[in-house]
């Protein structure tokens, strides 16, 4: 069975408004990286970011060390 979004969770709503409103994001990685852009979609285990220049990175999500929105 496929692991599904747990979309009660606080996290993913969160997530799931910021995808819906379109909101620049800033993510900061374990290794201390500081990537923004906005996120395209969400799975259990990865966001997708779009930068500036339309360029999509996958993220894992173990790899955060916080989201937020930018601004």
């Amino acid at each position: 069975m496929a692991n599904e979004l747990e979309t009660g969770l606080p996290s993913i709503r969160q997530i799931q408004t910021l995808i819906r409103e379109d909101k620049e994001v800033e993510i900061k990685l374990l290794t201390n990286d500081l990537v923004t852009g906005k996120i395209r979609w969400q799975d259990t285990n990865c966001v997708c970011l779009v930068d500036h220049y339309d360029q999509q990175t996958v993220i894992w999500i173990q790899a955060i060390a916080y989201l937020k929105p930018k601004g």
